[in-house]
């Protein structure tokens, strides 16, 4: 796919890899329809971009969570820009509690934004999709393929993203619709700072070094690459595609090496 002159939807598009898919697919010459909750943020990101890549920018109110929020972000690109050619479905919460500790709402709101989110706008944007024979993509996780401890909110909501677009993908096998699963390792950005607490609570800091993980930025370029090329699913790093490889092949070996990683965390929950 040339992205130039498409239209794009991105959720989540006020920071972290969302912006940086914003602003990677603006250089690319696509027009965009950015959605998030901070929308003051949004409307400034997307005057920057007009600006600087001469495209057309919408910033759009939303609440992934709220059916009907999808609903009209979908409507807003059809009536701004007559089609959609690339659903970038990012928008997403993390966690860190034990399960034995944690308030079960909190597990509700991680599955809402990040697994009901998806289902929302894809379901609202799949006749346009289907239409221009165009993408879904489906921001996800290492976690959506090994279970982390601390996660399980998280792992569940990328189990069941996954799933949905699998599903998707072999239903529209013969319609031309590109589904593709994006699958980032660990990515330096506020997600982290943002990932609720046991109590349903934002815990203000990171438990990880970001220094030694991916950019949001180097993350959106892949994503834009696999876009043009129809990939079917994208697994970023080396340790992600090791995960998977063992979860296959050693799956109890691999339970012992997470929860040692997992020891290493600052404040870790599990020692």
């Amino acid at each position: 796919m040339d992205l130039k002159n498409k239209t794009v939807i991105i959720t989540g598009a006020s920071s972290g890899i969302g912006r940086s898919c914003a602003e990677e697919f603006a250089k690319r010459g696509a027009n965009l329809v950015l959605g998030a909750r901070q929308y003051v943020s949004l409307c400034e990101i997307a005057q920057e971009l007009e600006k600087l890549y001469k495209i057309k920018a919408v910033a759009f109110p939303c609440d992934v969570s709220k059916e009907d929020d999808c609903k009209e972000l979908v409507n807003k690109a059809i009536t701004t820009f007559g089609r959609i050619d690339v659903l970038i479905n990012n928008a997403g919460i993390s966690m860190r509690a034990l399960f034995a500790d944690v308030d079960l709402q909190v597990l509700r709101n991680l599955m809402d934004v990040n697994f009901w989110g998806a289902v929302y706008c894809t379901k609202y944007a799949l006749s346009e999709l289907l239409k221009n024979q165009g993408s879904v993509v489906g921001v996800s996780s290492i976690a959506g393929y090994k279970g982390l401890p601390g996660r399980t909110g998280y792992s569940s909501s990328k189990f069941a993203l996954n799933g949905f677009l699998e599903s998707l993908r072999v239903e529209n096998l013969k319609n031309g619709l590109h589904v593709m699963v994006a699958s980032p390792g660990f990515t330096a950005s506020n997600i982290r700072y943002s990932a609720l607490g046991k109590d349903g609570s934002t815990q203000g800091d990171t438990s990880m070094d970001e220094g030694k993980m991916m950019s949001s930025g180097e993350v959106a370029a892949i994503i834009a690459d696999g876009v043009e090329k129809r990939k079917r699913s994208l697994i970023m790093t080396g340790q992600g595609k090791l995960t998977v490889l063992l979860n296959k092949l050693l799956p109890s070996y691999l339970d012992g090496l997470v929860y040692k990683h997992f020891t290493k965390e600052k404040d870790p929950l599990i020692r």
